[in-house]
């Protein structure tokens, strides 16, 4: 894919239905490849599994990663995608509905670029995915892949 394309790690449907939404009235059109849990989320980035042959140096322009994930959590994911060296650079969103002082710093201390509370206002929530999308595809400078 030349076009960049965000990851969305989320297992509840409705915030996944809501995420899409708000990306497209944000007029963020990137693809979204939507992964159900941990486990499908590293296979595909690592191209394990039903992915198996996946082209890995494809890497998505942002990551949306909730926590409270089945399979593996998403401080595991995190953790093994800011460890490797192909995909340490990738922005990590925690876009998450965890109230937890300890939830935030160790995000962050995995290596998480931002950490934003699920709004539970619909309204709210749809801004804050939008301005995700517009900051970290549009406004923000990545580096070039290597």
């Amino acid at each position: 894919m030349t076009k960049k394309y965000i990851l969305l790690v989320e297992d509840n449907p409705d915030d996944v239905m809501l995420t899409l939404r708000a990306l497209e009235q944000g007029h963020v059109i990137n693809n979204v490849i939507v992964a159900e849990d941990g486990a499908k989320a590293l296979d595909f980035l690592f191209g394990k599994g039903e992915f198996e042959g996946r082209d890995t140096a494809d890497r998505p322009g942002l990551i949306l990663l909730d926590l409270k994930l089945p399979k593996v959590g998403g401080f595991e994911v995190l953790d093994a995608i800011k460890k490797d060296p192909l995909f340490k650079r990738v922005p990590v969103v925690i876009l998450t509905s965890s109230r937890q002082e300890e939830d935030v710093v160790r995000g962050y201390d995995l290596g998480a670029n931002s950490y934003i509370r699920k709004p539970v206002n619909f309204d709210t929530f749809v801004e804050t995915v939008k301005q995700i999308g517009m900051y970290w595809l549009l406004t923000n400078e990545a580096p070039e892949a290597s």
